[in-house]
């Protein structure tokens, strides 16, 4: 049983906003130092950054316009705390306490995966799916059930009838939807809106991955300040992080998705 919602879901604009702020910190430095939680819903968007980097008013506001809409923007930006920053001074070291369960993804999960992708590259707005073995549950905003059933005949598609969707039905926050982004892998932290410092985005990476090539799942756990993880240099755990968000086109994109 596995829910997936896609990246016009309010929580996955939220998530995708920080994604994109995290972008824009890394074209000014090699390793910044970011942190971000947006809420948004109803004509508004708050969004508080912590940073290294000099990060703004515009150019969130461009990143909240281009994603969410014509939203009231209420920003904050600080400088992130003189001890944390030390912990990173001279070297990459963990910059987090937390614990990680990577597991490998079954069949009925990568199969939601692929519905969710072909809804919403079809319809291309808010939706929420559901499989739990041969039920299907299909929650997609403006469309009509009709439509629909031509992919999936079975499926149980918009149980109350058409539905708009979107930040004016429902608020969105970052990393309030892990269930969707991780299926089975567990983390005491959220994926989005941190730089590759942050143990809740490298190591969640590292396990889930780590659990793929084994088919079996991985267990971790890690103290701020960390040089080794699971008997690897913590900063070889952030250049395969840095890799894989590359590789799938940054920080945002990681966040339309999640892990998979």
């Amino acid at each position: 049983m596995i829910e997936k919602v896609n990246p016009c879901h309010p929580d996955k604009l939220a998530d995708r906003v920080a994604g994109a702020i995290v972008d824009l910190a890394y074209t000014m430095n090699e390793n910044p130092k970011v942190a971000v939680e947006v809420l948004t819903g109803h004509g508004k968007c708050f969004v508080i950054i912590e940073t290294s980097e000099d990060l703004r008013y515009e150019a969130i506001l461009s990143i909240v316009r281009r994603i969410i809409g014509e939203v009231d923007l209420q920003l904050t930006v600080v400088k992130q705390d003189v001890k944390l920053a030390e912990n990173q001074s001279g070297k990459i070291r963990c910059g987090d306490n937390g614990i990680f369960k990577g597991a490998p993804l079954t069949t009925e999960q990568k199969n939601l995966s692929s519905i969710a992708r072909i809804l919403y590259g079809k319809y291309g707005c808010d939706g929420k799916y559901i499989l739990d073995g041969d039920k299907l549950i299909i929650c997609q905003s403006n469309a009509q059930e009709e439509e629909i059933r031509e992919f999936f005949p079975k499926a149980i598609i918009n149980p109350l009838g058409y539905w708009t969707g979107g930040i004016d039905v429902d608020s969105g926050a970052t990393n309030r939807k892990l269930g969707s982004d991780m299926a089975d892998s567990v983390t005491g932290g959220g994926l989005h809106g941190k730089d590759l410092s942050k143990a809740d985005v490298s190591v969640n990476i590292y396990a889930f991955q780590k659990a793929q090539k084994l088919n079996k799942p991985v267990e971790l756990s890690c103290a701020i300040g960390d040089e080794f993880i699971d008997g690897i240099p913590y900063e070889e755990i952030v250049r395969m992080a840095r890799e894989y968000i590359k590789k799938i086109g940054g920080f945002e994109k990681f966040a339309e998705w999640g892990l998979y």
